[in-house]
């Protein structure tokens, strides 16, 4: 509350409105009360927890409850880091973006610098085998990183015919693990990063969609796929 304005903990007697109002300061600051009476310059503001006291030319409106719009939520977190440049990997690749952002959260949490313990470096954490066969000068680029990441996911995604856990698991521990099992192989780190990814990524298509101009719809190969731990390309 302002400086002008003070709190008693008496309990006068005064008209009540019949329904909540907005007092509404000079400094912008809205005041919830359930009524209010202008005396000798004053207005008595009925509170929770007591009476507020302020001077009269410190209040500039009176609104109505129901005329009172709270301000819109933060619109976007949706967008989200490095949104455009997963957009346009997802855009040449034909991968949905979700699942590309749902990818890289898990394996760096979207810090570009990230190495992990096995050298997988960047935002999709590649091995540098991997970068170099697609291509890739500066691994850490967050635009080169996510555009061999994405271009890899691709390629696994048309090698098991869009199914997303083998796909995953391929990913994080490497098409030759998977084709020896012919399943997700039986490692806990690879099980928990399908079940994790799987679960953001389910996550991320059932939040709410906000538009963009670079916004990509999800291709077939994406739509029937529902940490630095383990390097792409193993």
């Amino acid at each position: 509350m302002t400086a002008a304005l003070t709190l008693t903990l008496t309990c006068a007697g005064f008209a009540t409105s019949a329904r909540a109002e907005y007092i509404v300061l000079r400094s912008g600051q809205r005041l919830h009360v359930s009524g209010y009476q202008l005396l000798d310059g004053k207005y008595r503001l009925q509170i929770e927890g007591g009476i507020a006291e302020m001077q009269a030319e410190e209040v500039v409106a009176i609104e109505p409850e129901e005329v009172f719009v709270s301000n819109p939520p933060a619109v976007a977190a949706a967008k989200g880091p490095f949104r455009d440049l997963i957009e346009a990997a997802a855009s040449r690749y034909n991968v949905d973006a979700e699942l590309i952002a749902s990818i890289i959260a898990a394996e760096s949490n979207f810090e570009p610098k990230a190495i992990s313990r096995r050298n997988a470096r960047g935002l999709m954490q590649l091995l540098p085998t991997t970068a170099a066969r697609f291509g890739v000068h500066n691994i850490f680029d967050p635009a080169e990183n996510i555009d061999a990441g994405t271009h890899y996911l691709s390629q696994l995604l048309v090698l098991y015919k869009n199914d997303l856990a083998l796909t995953l698991a391929a990913y994080n521990a490497g098409p030759l693990r998977v084709q020896k099992y012919g399943r997700v192989p039986p490692y806990a780190e690879t099980q928990l990063y399908v079940r994790k990814v799987r679960t953001a990524y389910a996550k991320r298509k059932a939040g709410p969609t906000v538009a963009s101009g670079s916004s990509t719809t999800s291709a077939p190969s994406a739509a029937t796929v529902a940490a630095a731990t383990t390097p792409a390309g193993s």
